[in-house]
């Protein structure tokens, strides 16, 4: 960094630094935030390349830092209050409880579909587990077990109708 460049910055820094910091104290929802932006409007400084054509440096300095006032306000406005954060939690919590019944339920379904899954071919049983346990394309499927994807895709039609049919029984 040329000399000058850091000169100029020392001493904005130094003139300003609390009144930078009352600036954002008064703007801002956080007065954790006040710290991080100011080092922020430092940093972005560091960034303007040609400090000489700045003809009022002090002028710009308060620029920057009320664009970053502005940015922190739209990601304030993003962000849930605590009240809204509780109660979206809270929320989802008490969607999320379910009975032991449901519990007992979804676990007699999942071994049902095990055994279900163990009756399938051994193709058409990794073609399942390729596509639904890890998310392979067709294609990666078809590289995988060495056939077209034509052919994955009739191992995968053939393999949903048969659990259709056994997952049926269950109920």
């Amino acid at each position: 960094m040329p000399e000058p460049k850091q000169r100029l910055l020392e001493r904005l820094f130094d003139a300003h630094r609390t009144a930078l910091q009352a600036f954002f104290v008064r703007r801002v929802r956080a007065r954790q935030d006040v710290v991080d932006l100011v080092q922020e409007v430092y940093l972005r400084m560091l960034r303007v390349k040609d400090t000489d054509a700045l003809r009022n440096p002090e002028g710009y300095l308060f620029t920057v830092a009320a664009n970053l006032v502005h940015e922190q306000s739209l990601i304030d406005s993003r962000r849930p209050t605590p009240e809204q954060a509780d109660e979206a939690f809270l929320r989802a919590d008490l969607d999320g409880t379910r009975g032991i019944e449901e519990c007992l339920d979804a676990q007699m379904r999942c071994a049902r579909l095990r055994e279900v899954l163990a009756q399938l071919p051994p193709k058409c049983r990794a073609t399942v587990y390729m596509k639904y346990q890890h998310g392979l394309s067709y294609d990666e499927i078809a590289q995988h077990l060495g056939v077209s994807t034509h052919m994955v895709q009739k191992y995968l039609g053939t393999a949903l109708a048969h659990c259709r049919r056994r997952m049926v029984r269950l109920k």
